[in-house]
């Protein structure tokens, strides 16, 4: 699994997460798992898998660290 941090959250229920990489990973909150979208927080480490979406890579399997 890869790890990053939660870079921006809206409240559309969607995020993005900075991989370290330069670029930033698009999430959607029923791709959380082990807490609600509403416990997540600008700056945490999160774990995640790669996958793709109808729009491009996304993460799923998002778990916080």
């Amino acid at each position: 699994m890869a790890e990053g941090t939660i870079k921006r959250l809206t409240d559309k229920g969607f995020g993005f997460i900075d991989t370290g990489t330069g670029q930033d990973m698009f999430f959607h909150s029923s791709n959380v798992e082990g807490c609600s979208y509403d416990e997540l927080r600008e700056g945490q480490r999160v774990s995640f898998t790669e996958g793709r979406g109808p729009k491009g890579p996304r993460a799923e399997n998002v778990t916080v660290l």
